[in-house]
């Protein structure tokens, strides 16, 4: 039995129309605008959502919750000024990671990975905000 890894590939974890994240916002169908925010206001609405539950009683829980409704905001709408208070969410938490530090319980590897997710989510954040403006 021959499989085709790169059939399989483009098949299930990259698609043209429904993962466009490597073509310029000028270049994107409405399409796929629509499928690029509805993947980013989903992934950020479970997250804060989650993190608001976890984190409560707390400022940050409201904050994460906040970002949670701009979320839900951004998927229904498309709203640009909901993209910018979803898309500074990362820089929110490397300031928290700055003030307050990181849970004592967590490797160095946990921390690493936790700020390299956090700085590619603040790289990705100027392409969201684009791509709801093009909306």
């Amino acid at each position: 039995m021959d499989l085709d890894w790169e059939k399989l590939v483009k098949r299930y974890v990259w698609h043209d129309e429904r993962t466009p994240y490597f073509t310029r916002v000028a270049h994107l169908t409405r399409r796929q605008v629509h499928y690029e925010i509805f993947a980013y206001a989903l992934f950020m609405g479970v997250l804060f959502g989650v993190i608001s539950i976890a984190t409560l009683p707390s400022w940050s829980s409201l904050y994460a919750f906040s970002v949670c409704c701009a979320a839900i905001l951004l998927g229904t709408t498309r709203h640009p000024a909901a993209a910018l208070w979803c898309a500074l969410a990362p820089l929110a938490a490397l300031g928290y990671f700055a003030l307050y530090g990181f849970h004592p319980g967590l490797e160095i590897a946990d921390k690493v990975l936790l700020t390299a997710v956090v700085l590619a989510g603040l790289l990705y954040s100027p392409r969201l905000v684009a791509v709801a403006r093009a909306a």
